[in-house]
């Protein structure tokens, strides 16, 4: 599977572009972190992407097929959205009632969910350590909890495709790490495409095989993470002075972008 953004642009009626000429193309097997300050256009990024908003001109190819030319069921068997736990809304339901809801684009019109599609659910939930979770009501999950149900519902669908908005956010550390880890077996055990919005530069190198740097004024950077999520590129795009710190524990190379002054 290839996915690749062809010189994306998208504005809001007559207004200036908010994206203009994005260019990037992942692989299976490979994640995209898409990173810039607040306001450069990430999330309308994967609102385009992913079909919720039409591209100005430019377009979303998967295996080079326009995605605009598929219909709504076949566009949402192949892409999966993940939103910020904030943003979802229906929390009276169970976890299980809600993992199972990510199965309704294999369904036909007012089928309801099989026996099959509830078991593929609960199974899901256990293959990423949160069967626990299913009885109790989303509005009783912590934030973490509710993150992984949302995960969860997006890859009960069998997508090949996985897009989230900053997964990660208003986790605490370990959550967070939870988070990642099973980003990175979804990407590198299992090979899906998979692109995150995050404000953490450091998770974008911890995971990330590719970056995109989105910036006011100066056009998108794209490339592997190394190339792209340099202390020089960061400042530029976020204006602050940054370094980049290596610290090796356990064998492994850890990197961590730390800010030091706004510039």
């Amino acid at each position: 599977m290839t996915l690749h953004v062809e010189s994306g642009t998208f504005g809001y009626g007559r207004r200036a572009p908010v994206l203009d000429g994005v260019e990037f193309e992942v692989e299976s097997g490979r994640l995209l972190a898409v990173l810039g300050p607040n306001g450069v256009g990430k999330m309308t990024l994967l609102r385009c992407l992913v079909g919720l908003l039409p591209w100005r001109s430019g377009r979303t190819l998967l295996d080079g097929v326009d995605a605009s030319t598929l219909t709504q069921r076949e566009r949402w068997s192949r892409f999966a959205f993940v939103p910020q736990a904030r943003s979802a809304v229906t929390l009276a339901l169970s976890g299980l009632d809600m993992v199972t809801i990510g199965r309704a684009a294999h369904l036909g019109p007012f089928a309801q969910p099989s026996k099959a599609d509830v078991a593929l659910a609960e199974e899901t939930m256990k293959r990423i350590g949160i069967a626990h979770l299913g009885g109790v009501p989303c509005g009783d999950m912590s934030g973490g909890q509710f993150q992984m149900v949302l995960i969860a519902r997006a890859l009960v669908g069998e997508p090949t495709v996985l897009v989230l908005d900053e997964p990660e956010t208003g986790l605490d550390f370990r959550n967070q790490l939870i988070v990642l880890d099973l980003l990175d077996e979804l990407v590198h055990r299992d090979g899906l495409v998979v692109v995150m919005n995050t404000h953490y530069p450091s998770h974008a190198l911890r995971v990330a095989d590719d970056a995109l740097l989105l910036s006011r004024g100066a056009p998108p950077v794209w490339g592997t993470a190394a190339e792209v999520l340099t202390a020089e590129r960061l400042g530029a795009a976020f204006g602050v002075r940054v370094e980049i710190v290596r610290q090796e524990f356990d064998g492994i190379v850890h990197e961590s972008v730390l800010p030091l002054e706004v510039t």
